[in-house]
């Protein structure tokens, strides 16, 4: 009773429309019909009901006379009500709507998707010639190829120094089948995205788009890679914008720093910048991987156009042997920008170790004083919490690490300002020291770290680019790729002494020390080498 209130106080006709609705229900029709005489707004209740009910039949009759217009109510509510004003309240049910919990007849539903679904499966084929083919389909719309070549700058000599940076510049330039300008024209009428890069031990051409142009994409992929046309007036424009780049090195500190880092601390092929040459192409030190493509389609593609590369024996790689050392570089900054890194040995061949680096990268983490993408990045590790938010003084304070296939680096990267060097450095070392002290790393710290590098693995091999690059540069490592489960499982069983042994083992190795910008404050090289060495 009090909803019928409730809505006839709405329209100033409370008690009358209650009469009315009794009346209607009774079939005193009498009655009904004088009620709406004295009030015609009454009429508004006739909506409630279907073309049956008595409620609409009296308002009907008792207007039809005296009003040009009656009040209905609409196609789906005469379709859908039958059993009068407000009958579901008296607990009657429609004879024209099913239940909500009952299947509709005749209607067959979708089969219920799955609690968990089978990852995809990485397939490998070798060529006769030691190319391999590797794949994974995916269910995306979009697919990614790659060709990944065993070289770099480990397999560099003197007289070819420069060249592997130059060819990734050349990368999708001309070649002897077409121009550069109808290579940019295919590329563009499929809207695809093609990508190079050269690193000190692999160089890297991916090409993206619709995987219904897989076979567009592979055919241009190879003749960029396998053709060249190396025009001089191409070349001549690369190397300007080469120069220009080097010009240009005091804009990127951190990226300076990393190469002085790896030119100091390692005597032999990793000292090198990357560079290449293409003598090194052949093809057991290739791989051509996929992301969302078809394994057997890829290899039918990919086939006539690989089968005829040389098939040569692959070189021994160059070893290299960290040994340390100090870089220093006064320039015209306000700043001061200083990296403290030790190897990392083994590099990915001891996978165990690199997953332990890789957590305690993380669990260090750190950032700047201003991130341009938002507050929060970080703001739980301990470089953050530590360092950053106690000391006003410091730009930038963070953890880094480059590993390699039988080494690597780690280490911590500063920017500060110049009178506050020398104590940036105290807090580098004395951080890298906590780590490796038994106890001073919590259990919770270290599962955010483990969780943190959990999500940010997984949430990349979502992108199609990055799950090709896996495959390739994993399958060129390890000649397989490893199933994401075994990274994970590893990466679970990782303990708070693993985290320490691994640091004190790291920061028992020689120190190399880089700064760049105004450096008079760094201190000397041996008394920071003295802070591990005394422990």
């Amino acid at each position: 009773m009090g909803f019928l209130n409730l809505v006839g106080n709405s329209f100033g006709c409370s008690a009358s429309g209650e009469r009315l609705v009794s009346a209607a229900r009774d079939g005193d029709l009498q009655e009904a019909r004088a009620l709406l005489e004295y009030n015609p707004r009454l009429a508004w209740y006739s909506t409630f009901g279907g073309r049956n009910s008595p409620l609409h039949y009296t308002a009907a009759q008792g207007h039809h006379e005296r009003y040009s217009y009656s009040r209905f109510a609409s196609t789906s509510v005469v379709k859908q009500s039958s059993g009068g004003l407000f009958s579901w309240l008296l607990g009657e049910k429609s004879s024209q709507l099913p239940p909500l919990d009952v299947p509709l007849p005749g209607i067959t539903l979708p089969p219920p998707l799955p609690d968990f679904v089978e990852p995809s499966k990485t397939k490998v084929t070798t060529l006769p010639n030691g190319i391999k083919i590797a794949s994974e389909t995916s269910v995306s719309p979009a697919a990614s190829v790659g060709l990944y070549i065993d070289c770099g700058s480990i397999y560099e000599t003197p007289a070819s120094s420069g060249a592997s940076h130059l060819l990734e510049r050349m990368a999708f330039k001309s070649t002897t089948n077409r121009s550069h300008l109808r290579l940019v024209r295919e590329v563009e009428a499929i809207g695809g995205n093609v990508s190079a890069s050269a690193s000190r031990e692999q160089m890297c051409y991916t090409y993206d788009a619709f995987k219904a142009y897989v076979p567009e994409m592979v055919e241009v992929l190879i003749d960029s890679v396998r053709n060249p046309a190396f025009f001089n007036w191409e070349i001549k424009e690369q190397l300007e914008k080469i120069k220009a780049e080097i010009a240009e090195v005091s804009d990127n500190p951190q990226g300076l720093l990393l190469e002085a880092l790896h030119s100091a601390g390692y005597s032999g092929a990793l000292r090198e910048a990357p560079n290449g040459t293409s003598e090194n192409y052949t093809a057991p030190r290739m791989v051509l991987a996929a992301s969302g493509v078809e394994h057997d389609e890829l290899v039918s593609i990919a086939e006539p156009l690989l089968s005829d590369l040389p098939s040569v024996k692959r070189p021994e790689e160059p070893k290299s042997v960290y040994v340390g050392g100090d870089y220093r570089c006064q320039a015209d900054s306000d700043k001061t920008h200083i990296a403290l890194a030790f190897e990392v040995p083994g590099g990915w061949f001891e996978e165990k170790t690199a997953i332990i680096v890789t957590v305690l990268q993380m669990l260090m983490g750190g950032g700047g004083s201003f991130s341009a993408g938002g507050p929060g990045k970080g703001m739980h590790s301990r470089l953050y919490l530590r360092i950053l938010n106690n000391y006003h003084q410091i730009e930038s304070f963070s953890a880094f690490n480059s590993i390699y296939n039988h080494s690597g680096l780690f280490g911590i990267h500063a920017t500060t300002s110049p009178n506050f060097a020398s104590k940036a450095v105290d807090l580098a070392a004395g951080e890298l020291l906590e780590v490796a002290t038994p106890g001073k790393v919590t259990q919770e710290q270290l599962d955010r770290a483990k969780q943190a590098t959990k999500s940010a693995v997984l949430m990349n091999l979502e992108s199609r680019v990055v799950a090709s690059e896996d495959i390739g540069r994993q399958i060129l490592t390890y000649g397989e790729r490893k199933p994401i489960e075994h990274f994970l499982k590893d990466l679970e069983a990782i303990t708070l002494n693993d985290i320490s042994s691994t640091a004190k083992k790291i920061i028992s190795s020689p120190l190399t020390l880089a700064s760049w910008g105004d450096v008079i404050h760094v201190p000397s090289y041996e008394s920071v080498s003295q802070k591990f060495f005394s422990k």
